[in-house]
């Protein structure tokens, strides 16, 4: 037995030489992946698993990362390998469903509202539709900002305004916008003749939509106030029975048993989802479709 570890030991000792000369060796500067390629990678991840933009994305990355080495630690814990698989499932899954999904027309007629009395305001003052637009761009709201700029920029090349407000219109994709954009067309057409007049009444027009929407907006955020109450009473109660009452999740040790564990997990999750869905706004017909080029 001896002569063969010592076999193993000069082996390793060997190996290891090698592998530190191999090391201390310049070799050339590997070059980095394109960044088209690292960014397509981020865009397939976002869109697989939902990440949100900016600090909250990062932010659910590194709940996930944090999720998935609670797995191992209770697999490592507990024996039930599922949970490698489970944890980060319900970390990714949880923060989706258990809040209301927003919904994009609240947010976009209320940067419509402000962006079309401000439009409103300067139009008066004889200003010409694109140069109130173009002025418009220092105050935009958020959620407008970067399709705004576009339209701006497009004008200050010289763009027809018809084909720069379509286009702004299919960068918006929303039928609230392409009414404020199809009576901003017309103005501009008519040389804003009667359209701060107009843009006033649609703005007042889609107070009284928002109005609608958001109390639409409450009543859909009800059901996720009660699925949270009862999850978290039911993360409670496992956890307590898991502390105190360990033979009730004996079965559950068991190959058969893990697999089961799995399905329900599925189907409760699953479950949450399909609500989600259904809770999402469908999206509406537009008016001004595909013309801007």
């Amino acid at each position: 037995m001896q002569p063969v570890l010592a076999a193993w030991a000069g082996m390793l000792i060997v190996g290891g030489v090698i592998m530190v000369v191999i090391g201390l060796r310049r070799r050339p500067d590997v070059r980095r992946p394109p960044r088209r390629e690292a960014e397509s990678l981020g865009r397939l991840w976002a869109r697989i698993t939902r990440r949100p933009p900016g600090e909250a994305g990062r932010r659910r990355d590194l709940i996930l990362l944090a999720a998935v080495i609670a797995g191992f630690v209770l697999a490592a814990a507990t024996g039930w390998l599922i949970m490698i698989v489970v944890a980060p499932a319900v970390a990714w899954v949880l923060p989706l469903i258990l809040v209301p999904p927003r919904d994009r027309d609240v947010i976009l007629l209320e940067a419509l509202d402000r962006w079309v009395r401000n439009l409103s305001a300067a139009l008066p003052t004889g200003k010409s539709v694109p140069d109130a637009i173009r002025l418009s761009g220092r105050t935009a709201p958020d959620a407008i900002a970067e399709p705004l700029g576009g339209l701006i920029t497009r004008l200050n090349n010289r763009w027809d305004s018809r084909d720069a407000l379509m286009r702004f219109a299919d960068d918006l994709d929303s039928p609230d916008a392409d009414t404020v954009i199809a009576a901003l067309i017309l103005a501009a057409d008519r040389g804003a003749n009667g359209a701060a007049l107009t843009l006033s009444e649609l703005a007042d027009s889609i107070q009284s939509q928002l109005k609608g929407r958001r109390e639409i907006a409450t009543e859909r955020a009800k059901p996720y106030i009660v699925v949270r109450q009862v999850t978290v009473i039911t993360a409670v109660t496992l956890g307590a029975a898991f502390l105190f009452a360990r033979a009730f999740f004996e079965p559950y040790g068991t190959g058969l048993g893990q697999v089961i564990l799995a399905v329900l997990i599925a189907l409760y999750l699953g479950s949450l989802l399909l609500m989600r869905r259904r809770a999402t706004p469908p999206k509406r017909q537009r008016i001004l479709i595909g013309t801007g080029r």
